[in-house]
């Protein structure tokens, strides 16, 4: 695969298309059982409580992966991501409920670089909080 965008067509300040991942309790035991990532913190109430945590958490690594698809549903190639990094900043809190939690993904272009590549800021919100901290793509186009 390769970018289906193309450096000349981006300006610096070009927002990409903001996205919205609904995250439920069985979101997260099925990234568990993809991940290997069983630690109770993010399937059992009484344990994250116990720990001082204010309810089940999506695990960091979801988050992360999550705001990364909007970068690579732009695109158009997950292998057009060259660097990606965040810093953890709070939670996301998943309740027990039919709503879950959701993790509310914008982003733009923030810089131009050299052979094509750009780099992506990226700002992921949960229940009105930011939960990823420096959050930043370099991203290769065509």
């Amino acid at each position: 695969m390769t970018a289906t965008v193309a450096y000349d067509e981006v300006e610096v300040g070009t927002e990409l298309p903001p996205r919205s991942f609904p995250v439920s309790r069985a979101t997260l035991v099925q990234y568990a059982g993809a991940s290997g990532d069983f630690n109770p913190i993010h399937w059992n109430e009484k344990f994250a409580r116990s720990v001082g945590l204010p309810d089940v958490i999506a695990h960091g690594m979801f988050t992360m992966a999550s705001a990364a698809r909007v970068v690579t549903d732009w695109v158009g190639d997950p292998g057009a991501v060259v660097e990606y990094g965040v810093r953890f900043t709070k939670p996301v809190v998943v309740p027990n409920d039919d709503e879950g939690a959701l993790i509310e993904v914008t982003a733009k272009v923030a810089a131009k670089l050299e052979d094509n590549r750009v780099r992506v800021d990226l700002i992921a919100m949960s229940a009105g909080q930011k939960v990823l901290g420096m959050s930043r793509a370099v991203v290769r186009l065509r």
